[in-house]
Order: structure tokens, then C-alpha cells, then sequence
């Protein structure tokens, strides 16, 4: 399985998706994973999975920021629609 370190700023529609379904609520600490990266420097992620790819998301400030305006769009989205029903 391939695994993959993403910055925020790199994050594709498909992955951001794969992350609000998988942290519909927000993430909090028991979901951040830490490790070194090559440069010896602390990161911390988040995890989401693909079929064949592990993706670790780089949390940050500006990572809780997309999410919101993720879903923000979503709900925008959404609103062009009616329960009215006429036959």
C-alpha cells in the first residue's frame, strides 16, 4: 500500500471528500497521527484511506479552514433544492 504525505495546499476534491466523510464532525487529538519526517521535523496528520493509498494530511490551521469551506460549499449546493412536489 502506498502512502502519501499531503499539505493542505495540495489537497485534491476527491481526498478533502474522503476526509469530511471520514471526520463528518471535525478531527481531534485522539484522531492526529505524529511521526518525523526526513528532515527530522514533528508532523502531524491526519489519516485517510483509498483502495491502495494511505494518505496523511498535514493538519493545520489552514487544513480546519478548507474542511469548513468544504462543506460550507455543500450546503450552498444544496439549498437549490425544494421538498415541493407538485403532480
Amino acid at each position: 500500500m502506498k502512502r502519501v504525505i499531503v499539505d493542505y495546499q495540495k489537497l485534491t476534491q476527491n481526498i478533502l471528500a474522503l476526509l469530511i466523510e471520514k471526520y463528518p464532525d471535525g478531527y481531534d487529538d485522539s484522531d492526529i497521527i505524529k511521526f518525523k519526517n526526513a528532515k527530522n521535523e514533528i508532523i502531524e496528520a491526519v489519516e485517510v484511506r483509498t483502495e491502495d493509498t494511505i494518505y496523511l494530511i498535514k493538519v493545520s490551521k489552514r487544513l480546519a479552514d478548507s474542511i469548513e469551506n468544504y462543506e460550507e460549499n455543500i450546503n450552498v449546493d444544496e439549498s437549490n433544492f425544494t421538498d415541493d412536489f407538485t403532480e
